[in-house]
């Protein structure tokens, strides 16, 4: 597929863009963490990764979003009709989505104890099927809630063990996605996310200096060719 001319993504580079592909119908953008992906409430949350690829493209339309603790891949529309196409895809789950994570919960051998005995050398994917309904209490943070939550599924993998003791890396594929989802599942399984300031407790937090999260891996049909593309930003941690 041919790529949109070097210009534009050399001017996206010192508008702060981490441009991985362009062409006609859509962008592909690595998204650091600290970076909101749209607009937030405010002045002060005005720049963010949608706001700097209009400025450098002309339209970016949103599809979907990461949180701002988050980084990796997002796509965007250059037009109305391709927003549509990529909308209706992820609502019907024709687009993949692999996630690499760091994670507590297993011991200096990494044998996972808050669960089924699984260990590190294990490359089996595992469930983690809870329903997430949102914490009004506590917005914008998220519940596991039998009664009124929506239902969740996250798919799972460990990789390696990470340098922290106790640490894995693990692979994560959202087959919903739902508002924290993976941050929530994580942590209610025993395997909170390192860095993570909403649902990890403070010795977690502490041991890293970002949400140790990152949308690694994005595939799905180019709404115009009609041919399957995958997109890949290497894990900055």
């Amino acid at each position: 597929m041919a790529t949109h001319p070097a210009g534009p993504v050399e001017t996206g580079a010192a508008a702060g863009l981490d441009v991985v592909y362009a062409d006609e119908a859509l962008l592909i953008l690595n998204k650091p963490a600290g970076l909101l992906a749209v607009p937030g409430r405010g002045p002060d949350k005005q720049d963010c990764l949608s706001s700097r690829a209009a400025n450098v493209f002309g339209q970016a339309l949103v599809v979907h979003r990461l949180d701002m603790a988050t980084s990796g891949l997002i796509v965007m529309a250059r037009n109305p009709a391709v927003q549509r196409d990529l909308a209706y895809a992820f609502a019907q789950r024709q687009v993949s989505k692999r996630y690499e994570a760091v994670v507590t919960g297993f011991d200096s051998d990494g044998i996972d104890h808050s669960g089924p005995g699984l260990w590190s050398g294990s490359s089996e994917w595992h469930e983690i099927d809870l329903p997430i309904a949102a914490d009004w209490a506590r917005r914008p943070l998220r519940v596991i809630d039998q009664t009124t939550g929506k239902p969740s599924l996250t798919r799972w993998r460990m990789l390696e063990p990470w340098r922290v003791s106790g640490s894995m890396r693990v692979a994560l594929e959202p087959v919903t996605g739902r508002t924290h989802q993976l941050r929530l599942h994580m942590a209610a399984s025993g395997h909170a996310i390192l860095g993570d300031t909403l649902y990890a407790d403070q010795a977690t937090q502490a041991l890293a200096p970002r949400l140790l999260l990152h949308a690694g891996t994005l595939g799905f049909q180019h709404p115009v060719r009609q041919q399957p593309v995958v997109f890949t930003a290497p894990t900055p941690f």
